[in-house]
């Protein structure tokens, strides 16, 4: 949901689309980095909170919180902070996209494809946006439902969402989204960039569609991405959305492991 600089020198890239996952990856963190980064949320929370006792109208104040409380997980504590937002100055209703993805997360289906939509009479050219209120449609009403309720974009837009929002109408698999961006003639940072999203939006779609096991490797390949870990702003932020999600899935696949007999 932001647009990025791309750098000159044009090369092709050739890659193989049906990447072999092995059966077990290395974590795309180690446990120290994320024990560290859950010390910094956490402290970060604790400031804030502080923060906003003194200052308890301050928009700002509850839009970092809201960020810090999704990034550690919390995310019944992100809605709140970003709905206190918009209580507290509501023209930002509209363009609050990170409100939608907390609604998403908290399994709050229905409120997030409407945040989505309303977001859509913000801006009707990021296809980013109609690949998140299709992604909590199929969670709220199922695959058909969703893809009859796919906005329609007449725009152009930046890449690579006009193919990763073919993956979602049925018109591109998701590995043929993946040799794309490879055999594409762009720099290898923008190659980078390019596969940060295909890789997160790939994996999320695995995800709804019930294939949890790609699903993680895809968001950890997304993680593993030096541009989005090293990005800020809206990029920086889906980063996160990839970390937590493949992190839920591994404590997901780590239970099921527990409770077979």
């Amino acid at each position: 949901m932001l647009c990025v600089c791309v750098l000159p020198f044009l090369v092709p890239f050739d890659f193989p689309a049906n990447r072999l996952f092995a059966a077990e990856q290395p974590p795309p963190e180690s446990e120290k980095v994320r024990e560290e980064r859950n010390q910094r949320l956490d402290e970060d929370v604790a400031r804030l909170t502080a923060e906003i006792e003194k200052s308890p109208k301050m928009v700002d104040l509850y839009s970092r919180r809201g960020d810090e409380h999704f990034f550690r997980g919390q995310f019944a504590e992100a809605v709140a902070d970003y709905e206190k937002m918009v209580e507290l100055k509501p023209d930002l209703d509209s363009s609050h996209w990170r409100k939608g993805i907390a609604y998403f997360y908290a399994k709050q289906y229905k409120d997030a494809a409407h945040q989505f939509e309303i977001y859509h009479s913000f801006d009707n050219v990021d296809r980013e946006n109609g690949i998140w209120r299709y992604l909590s449609q199929t969670m709220a009403l199922g695959r058909e439902k969703a893809r009859e309720g796919l906005f329609r974009y007449e725009k152009d837009d930046r890449e690579p969402f006009p193919d990763v929002y073919r993956l979602f109408s049925g018109d591109l698999t998701g590995d043929e989204v993946l040799t794309r961006i490879r055999n594409a003639k762009i720099t290898p940072r923008e190659r980078e960039q390019r596969l940060f999203y295909a890789e997160l939006y790939v994996g999320l779609n695995d995800f709804v569609e019930g294939r949890k096991d790609t699903a993680r490797q895809h968001l950890a390949q997304a993680v593993k991405n030096d541009w989005g870990a090293k990005a800020s702003a809206g990029p920086g932020f889906m980063w996160h959305v990839g970390r937590v999600h493949h992190d839920l899935l591994v404590k997901d696949a780590a239970k099921v492991k527990t409770e077979r007999p």
